[in-house]
């Protein structure tokens, strides 16, 4: 018996891979939820010796408890660096070495800084979050990654990684939303004048070059003093060009609002990018990943998903049903089960008899849908990988695909609908939408300078990760707001 290539879904259009290497981007989505306190791992003190008793030994710091410093009080410990780089190996997929790791240590203590001060603000706010909200929201990552209720869970304890670890990660970044919608509160209202202004601006520049950009954002602390960033920026592209996911990598390390997005920014156009950003993205081959770019406030890797050309964009949009048969063992295609030769009978069957939609969806939850009817609403079909192209280019409307074999099980595929698209124009809520980017953006900026010029950052000598800030603390030239944010997504985005 001959068991053909696997089921392969659609490939996200923002260019994520969909697989378990991809759990982290999932939390990108799911910020419409305020934030828990993150509580501080425990300070350990020597016990002190009491007059008239005697002295005491000091009590043993385990070493992975050991603090590297305060964050306006609250203590940042060896524990929650290793757990952090543990999780950034796990999310990549590849084998991080304990050199490469050592030389990422300065990035992951600056970002867990920054978070530690994100998550004072979100306290301060009174913003909260319930756990079973932040259990959903670890149970879309899963549904999202075609993984079983769980299995996150289950796989992060089976590679030693703290659950706390993700979960933090995920609360100051819905928390951080939720400040955010409080700081634009008062001017978040996208106005129909604006929208009309947007889309005038479209029209005259229509026939101009667009890119799909993502990006990755490192802040230089000390503008005289960049060789740390730009080190770290030079390990990034090698682990990005060895492999390593650009969304993962992007919601782990990147600076901008745009880390929430797996780095997408978008389709941009040349104006709304630092000019030495666009003279690598018009030479970037689409996928490449480029060197260091040198911007205002830091250093910038960017990748081109797409080019196109403003106003003109036909593509193919089809909206698919699937059937799902799963296997109860993962599939050994030299020695299948009995139960997957018999699975593999019904689908074959199936595929002659069920016509349409409707009924492709009603035979899925018959067999109780262990994947969903429909496997994402309207899908770009030049967007799809090559396999999943074939398979439907040529597949007529209501008609059952053959089987297609995965490991887990056997899928039948039947498009709903097919038609032409220009992409490129884009509906007064997508333009309502981009605009509100940009103005969470800017908000985001601004309140991140504020918030770590007020700090009090202190840190053990050889883990500085910033100079310590007070509130009385002259502003320095990386104070001043840069003159282009990264990240904004730029007038011509669709």
């Amino acid at each position: 018996m001959i068991f053909s290539a696997p089921f392969l879904r659609a490939a996200p259009q923002s260019g994520a891979p969909r697989s378990m290497r991809a759990m982290l981007l999932g939390f990108a989505t799911c910020m419409a939820l305020p934030a828990l306190p993150v509580a501080a791992a425990p300070a350990h003190h020597a016990q002190r010796a009491h007059p008239g008793h005697g002295s005491v030994a000091p009590a043993a710091i385990p070493p992975e408890d050991a603090i590297l410093g305060t964050i306006n009080g609250q203590v940042l410990t060896e524990r929650d660096v290793d757990n952090r780089g543990k999780l950034f190996a796990l999310s990549t997929g590849l084998n991080i070495s304990p050199d490469l790791m050592q030389r990422l240590r300065p990035q992951i203590i600056r970002q867990l800084v920054d978070e530690r001060i994100k998550t004072q603000e979100i306290l301060k706010r009174h913003i909260n979050v319930e756990p079973q909200q932040i259990a959903q929201a670890i149970n879309n990552i899963e549904a999202r990654n075609g993984m079983p209720k769980n299995a996150l869970r289950d796989r992060l304890a089976q590679d030693g990684v703290s659950l706390t670890t993700l979960i933090d990660q995920i609360r100051v970044q819905i928390g951080w939303m939720q400040v955010l919608r409080e700081e634009i509160s008062g001017r978040g209202r996208i106005t129909a004048r604006e929208i009309s202004q947007r889309e005038e601006a479209l029209r005259a520049e229509e026939g101009r070059a667009q890119y799909n950009v993502s990006e990755i954002f490192i802040p230089v602390a000390d503008p005289r003093h960049a060789e740390t960033e730009l080190e770290f920026t030079r390990t990034i592209i090698t682990q990005l060009r060895n492999g390593a996911p650009f969304p993962i990598v992007a919601a782990q390390f990147s600076q901008a609002q745009t880390a929430l997005d797996g780095g997408t920014m978008g389709w941009v156009q040349e104006d709304s990018l630092d000019p030495p950003v666009v003279d690598i993205v018009r030479q970037m081959p689409i996928g490449a990943i480029s060197n260091p770019v040198k911007v205002a406030g830091g250093y910038v890797i960017v990748t081109v998903n797409g080019k196109r050309t403003i106003g003109h964009q036909n593509v193919t949009m089809v909206t698919v049903r699937q059937a799902f048969f799963p296997f109860t063992s993962p599939l050994n295609p030299q020695n299948p089960t009995d139960q997957q030769k018999l699975a593999l009978q019904k689908a074959t069957s199936a595929a002659q008899s069920v016509h349409g939609c409707d009924a492709m969806e009603a035979l899925n939850r018959s067999l109780g849908e262990k994947h969903p009817s429909d496997p994402g609403g309207q899908l770009v079909l030049e967007r799809l990988n090559p396999q999943m192209r074939q398979v439907l280019s040529d597949l007529p409307t209501g008609q059952s695909s053959r089987p297609l074999v995965s490991t887990d099980g056997i899928a039948l595929l039947a498009v709903c609908s097919k038609g032409q698209k220009n992409i490129a124009q884009q509906s007064p809520s997508e333009i309502a939408d981009s605009l509100m980017n940009e103005r969470v953006e800017q908000a985001s900026r601004q309140l991140e300078r504020d918030l770590e010029r007020r700090s009090v950052i202190e840190m053990r000598k050889d883990d500085k990760a910033d100079t310590a800030r007070h509130d009385d603390a002259p502003a320095t030239e990386d104070d001043t707001p840069a003159p282009k944010p990264h990240g904004k997504k730029a007038s011509g985005q669709g």
